[in-house]
């Protein structure tokens, strides 16, 4: 999971990029603070990843922060496709 959630990050990263160079032409959106924020959600999903996996194996703390690491992942899943369905409809 952690590589998918860092390649995410990128994603969102690009994401704003393209909103910025689309803003002068369609208007201000909030896409990008969006997207800001869903980048927020993989970084927590990458962070809890990477402690799980530091942690001991098989302890209390470990299999908590692996499951940190996926409902972070799921809901930035959830959060950038309502973002990408949103913008696609011109509605932020």
């Amino acid at each position: 999971m952690l590589p998918s959630a860092a390649t995410m990050i990128g994603v969102c990263t690009t994401l704003i990029g393209l909103v910025k160079i689309l803003e002068a032409r369609i208007g201000p959106s909030h896409v990008d603070e969006y997207a800001a924020l869903t980048a927020l959600l993989f970084l927590a999903s990458s962070a809890a990843s990477y402690l799980s996996m530091r942690w001991s194996s098989e302890t209390v703390v470990s299999v908590r922060l692996e499951d940190v690491a996926d409902s972070c992942f799921v809901l930035g899943l959830l959060c950038l496709c309502l973002i990408s369905l949103l913008f696609a409809y011109e509605a932020v």
